[in-house]
């Protein structure tokens, strides 16, 4: 039980800060030495954090659905169907490359590389911040969001982080670019969800499991909540010293022989 709940904690916390969630499910297992329970385990866990996202952004997806499909053309209208565009590129690409998300990206040298690399990315992205820029999503940006959320299969690259810094990178404001980045989520999760259903069997739905949903849904709510807020304040880089930090300790201990996988 303790385990299925920090497991679920690390996913809901890990899921919107741009630290990437499932280089934590994947790295803290190990630490641990706990048994990995696969990456229908960690899908299921974002059932926790999509409904968070759902209750936190539910006046946001009423108007987004009844808009989208009542006035299909209007400004409001048309974010439905530019979500669904932009979420074309991380389907295609998490079809083609399930297995290899399951099995080899998660050695624990690739996570800390993936962590330091796209954070110097963030950290060059934030820089270019600003309180004003883009309001509005158009095809080509939400495009571009939902290619660049697709190589967040790699654990260390961080669904959030990547889609936050693409939205940066194309002039959206810090506290717009996450809440582009958390309507871009759902579909995704939403998606990859479903595909794992099949993997579930009766005898994982227990006292445990229902543990490690409530707790990924808490801190889904709560990182969500605290991040929409403290990007409307401050800057990005203090997840982006974390990144550098826990990539380096990473390197550390699989240089100490510390991981089973090395």
């Amino acid at each position: 039980m303790i385990k299925a709940v920090v497991l679920g904690l690390v996913q809901g916390f890990g899921e919107f800060l741009p630290i990437s969630s499932s280089a934590h499910l994947a790295l803290v297992p190990d630490i641990f030495h706990w048994q990995y329970q696969g990456l229908a385990y960690d899908v299921m866990l974002h059932l926790g954090t999509l409904i968070a996202l759902l209750i936190y952004f539910r006046k946001d997806w009423a108007v987004i659905i009844s808009r989208g499909l009542q006035a299909p053309r209007s400004p409001e209208g048309g974010t439905l169907w530019l979500l669904a565009a932009g979420t074309v590129p991380a389907a295609i690409a998490g079809l083609l490359l399930e297995k290899k998300a399951e099995m080899a990206f998660r050695a624990p040298w690739l996570i800390a590389v993936m962590l330091m690399i796209f954070a110097v990315i963030l950290y060059l992205a934030d820089r270019r911040a600003s309180e004003g820029g883009k309001s509005a999503l158009s095809l080509k940006t939400a495009l571009v969001i939902g290619s660049a959320q697709a190589l967040a299969l790699a654990p260390g690259v961080s669904r959030s982080g990547i889609t936050i810094t693409a939205a940066l990178l194309l002039g959206f404001s810090r506290a717009e670019a996450a809440r582009i980045s958390f309507l871009f989520s759902v579909p995704v999760l939403a998606g990859a969800a479903v595909l794992q259903l099949r993997h579930i069997t009766p005898a994982m739905l227990d006292g445990a499991f229902a543990a490690a949903f409530a707790a990924s849904l808490a801190g889904g709510w709560l990182a969500v909540s605290f991040l929409m807020g403290f990007l409307r304040r401050h800057s990005l880089r203090p997840f982006v010293y974390y990144r550098l930090g826990l990539g380096a300790l990473i390197l550390l201990l699989s240089w100490r022989g510390w991981f089973s996988a090395g």
